[in-house]
């Protein structure tokens, strides 16, 4: 079975092709196509066979789809010999009112997602439209969402609620859902792997644009610092993180700003780049490197979210068995990965300065005698969606967990 794994932004379109009739699950092919709707679009494609690059029109994610399956089934670098072969869309998606696992795209699919947009602004609105476009377009090619939200399904009901309203968290859908379920599920999977064994209580750190811990007991996620919205939980790259909600009366009487305004700023113009000046944590640590004080302030506000979630979560699990560093920032910042396990050796967790400065990769960066292993892990989250988007498709079903 062929999987399309689609990443879809407002415009810009960028998929993986996988093999799962091949026990190594290869990537077939990998592109991008960006500035969707300009009067040029930048073109990427990669595949086994050769690359290629172009600049044309694309009008909409409808064209771009339609130039993928045309790009995968070319003579020349083609993976495949019709664009039938491909099984399915997969996608990455974020959040529903009151749904969450593994669902075949439908119109109450897209009402629930819908319903939640002012919650997932950045992700919602972009992967709705283009889904109804895709639905119209491709009629008989199947569309998955594999939300966020569907690995943190195991976490305890109590760890899940807000003290809210009985009636907001059971029939609004307003509770700590967790998010980057697809990265947190690939650690969940690998990291037995690696260790050798299934019972093991591990603490996956997605660290990036956007960032979570996510505590994970025997394969299951007991819970993350992520809550109602991709908003919440450690700050994010423009993103505010935890934020008291009562501040809201003294921004909107203070600045003379909108609700929608306010809003705007706290999911967009915040986080580290509204400490720092900068978004990137790239220019964030060499900006504080060079003494600049608020770039120093943003890495250790981060820094000590981390932390703050961390400490949590080897109370929540009793201990470790491993720390995993993922994500951009995780698996690329040896500043972050040194400052988070800095002096925690009584916890039993000791980085190896020599192993923590080399590249990214996956390898212990952990000291030979840290009792708890501190990794860093390429994440894998097109063949999260891929697989889940495979069972499904088996099973016959328009849903699973």
């Amino acid at each position: 079975m062929k999987i399309l794994v689609a990443n879809l932004g407002s415009t810009s379109f960028k998929y993986r092709l996988f093999d799962l009739g091949d026990p190594a699950e290869p990537v077939l092919a990998r592109g991008a196509i960006e500035r969707i709707g300009a009067p040029s679009a930048k073109i990427v494609i990669k595949s086994i066979k050769g690359e290629r690059e172009m600049d044309r029109p694309i009008a909409d994610h409808g064209d771009a789809v339609q130039l993928c399956l045309d790009q995968l089934t070319d003579p020349e670098i083609g993976v495949l010999d019709d664009a039938s072969d491909v099984s399915a869309i997969g996608f990455k998606a974020v959040h529903a009112r009151n749904l969450t696992g593994v669902h075949l795209v439908d119109e109450p699919v897209l009402e629930a997602m819908e319903a939640f947009a002012d919650v997932a602004p950045a992700h919602n609105p972009p992967y709705t439209k283009a889904m109804r476009m895709l639905r119209e377009r491709f009629p008989n090619l199947p569309l998955v969402a594999a939300y966020e939200t569907g690995f943190h399904r195991t976490i305890p009901e109590a760890v899940q609620r807000y003290a809210i309203p009985d009636d907001w968290s059971t029939r609004l859908g307003v509770r700590k859902w967790g998010f980057h379920g697809a990265s947190h599920r690939y650690i969940s999977w690998r990291m037995p792997e690696l260790l050798g064994r299934k019972d093991i209580k591990v603490i996956s750190c997605h660290l990036g644009g956007s960032s979570s811990l996510t505590a994970i007991r025997n394969g299951e996620s007991v819970a993350c610092s992520l809550g109602m919205s991709p908003q919440s939980g450690l700050p994010h790259n423009n993103r505010v993180g935890d934020f008291d909600v009562f501040s809201l009366p003294v921004l909107l009487r203070e600045t003379g700003k909108s609700l929608e305004e306010i809003l705007d700023i706290l999911a967009n113009q915040s986080g580290l780049e509204g400490i720092s000046g900068h978004r990137d944590l790239r220019d964030i640590e060499a900006a504080a490197a060079a003494g600049e004080a608020r770039s120093k302030l943003a890495i250790d506000l981060f820094v000590a979210s981390i932390r703050h979630y961390l400490g949590a979560y080897l109370l929540e699990l009793g201990g470790a068995d491993a720390i995993v560093f993922t994500g951009g920032i995780g698996e690329n910042s040896q500043w972050i990965r040194s400052e988070t396990c800095r002096q925690l050796e009584w916890f039993g967790i000791a980085l190896d300065p020599e192993r923590n400065a080399k590249g990214p990769a996956e390898r212990r960066v952990s000291a030979d005698g840290s009792r708890v292993e501190v990794w860093t892990v390429p994440t894998n989250e097109e063949l999260v969606v891929a697989r889940q988007s495979e069972a499904l498709l088996k099973s016959g079903a328009r849903s699973s967990a």
